[in-house]
């Protein structure tokens, strides 16, 4: 809204900061940020008072889980709101690249608010059949990635080779949504701590941020050998967003947790970043930077696998942040160990960008 403001307005005096991304970025994360501390305190009570006994907690689970009964869910829909209103104040509303990818963010966000409703109200943690949030997903994510491509290229890239290896073609749509949809639901299953899933996504933003503002432009792009896609620098406003918006609930959700972002947030999140690294062309590289959602994933998915057929277990107990709790790893333990690997895995995926 600002950008257009000041558009119509010709960039008079101190507006003409407003023509520059990396200000709009800057002011994005300061607004998200303040809008989630503003409105974090009510809405938080708000859940309570309307949930009543809060999340459902597995009974299976590690047993100092059960401490969290009580505790309020849907804290996503605290993220949505600081990230669409930031968005909204400082997007370029032209930019058919944002919209898609909040098309992406605020529909999985619909799906994982569906869930998280589901079991408050039947207490219980099985929430909406799998498959029907999958269809629900694959809907969301070919239309969102359907409007990135359009008109787009269709070349994959992956990282230490500079140049496309293969275009796709129409394959492409199907390729991203497979990325939006994986990642999406990677980094709902890494949800299950105390801030195990709200860091790993703001340095997976922060890591992005770059990404995004180097593929939006010509020189950095062709100097560092990377695909230059036009007008895609702008979702750096949005990446910048995410990490105000994340920065916020992370305030509450720190150990002990006042609030759970619950599938509302984790699939959101996940489906932006899935989303925004389609957009720029990166989707392998998300594979390196958030590392830690995939290994969560995976984990679950070998456990599954195994046991069906053996009757065996990998690991004590799958995602594998429970494998380690099992181990003996106090939870904050778990939590900072996990960030501290984050952090490691962004630093190598961008690493990528001179490495070609």
């Amino acid at each position: 809204m600002f950008l257009w403001i000041a558009e119509r307005l010709g960039f008079p005096g101190v507006l003409n900061l407003i023509r520059y991304i990396t200000f709009r970025a800057g002011a994005a994360t300061a607004t998200a940020l303040f809008i989630g501390l503003l409105i974090g305190p009510k809405f938080i009570g708000w859940l309570r008072v309307r949930q009543g006994k809060g999340q459902p907690i597995r009974e299976d689970g590690p047993q100092s889980h059960l401490a969290k009964r009580g505790t309020p869910t849907m804290g996503g829909l605290m993220i949505l709101t600081s990230l669409t209103v930031a968005m909204l104040l400082w997007m370029d509303f032209r930019n058919t690249y944002i919209w898609a990818c909040m098309f992406i963010t605020i529909g999985f966000g619909a799906i994982g608010f569906l869930d998280d409703y589901d079991k408050v109200t039947k207490g219980s943690h099985k929430g909406v059949s799998a498959r029907a949030r999958l269809l629900a997903e694959c809907v969301v994510a070919l239309i969102g990635v359907g409007i990135i491509t359009w008109g787009a290229g269709t070349e994959l890239y992956i990282p230490f080779y500079k140049g496309p290896v293969i275009d796709l073609g129409f394959f492409y749509v199907v390729f991203g949504a497979f990325v939006v949809v994986a990642f999406g639901n990677a980094v709902n299953l890494t949800d299950g701590l105390d801030g195990l899933a709200s860091m790993p996504v703001i340095i997976a933003s922060l890591a992005f941020l770059i990404f995004s503002y180097l593929v939006g432009n010509a020189k950095f792009a062709t100097y560092l050998g990377i695909p230059y896609v036009h007008g895609v620098g702008d979702l750096t406003i949005m990446c910048s967003a995410m990490v105000g918006a994340g920065l916020a609930f992370l305030w509450f959700n720190a150990p002990p947790a006042a609030v759970f972002m619950g599938d509302t947030g984790s699939l959101a999140l996940g489906g932006a970043l899935g989303a925004i690294a389609v957009a720029t062309q990166h989707e392998i590289v998300l594979g390196i930077v958030g590392g830690v959602f995939v290994v969560e994933a995976m984990s679950v998915i070998i456990q599954v696998f195994f046991y069906k057929r053996t009757g065996k277990r990998v690991f004590k107990m799958a995602p594998i942040h429970h494998h380690f709790e099992q181990l003996g790893w106090s939870e904050p333990t778990v939590v900072i160990r996990f960030w501290i690997i984050a952090f490691v895995l962004a630093l190598a995926g961008l690493s990528t960008l001179k490495l070609r």
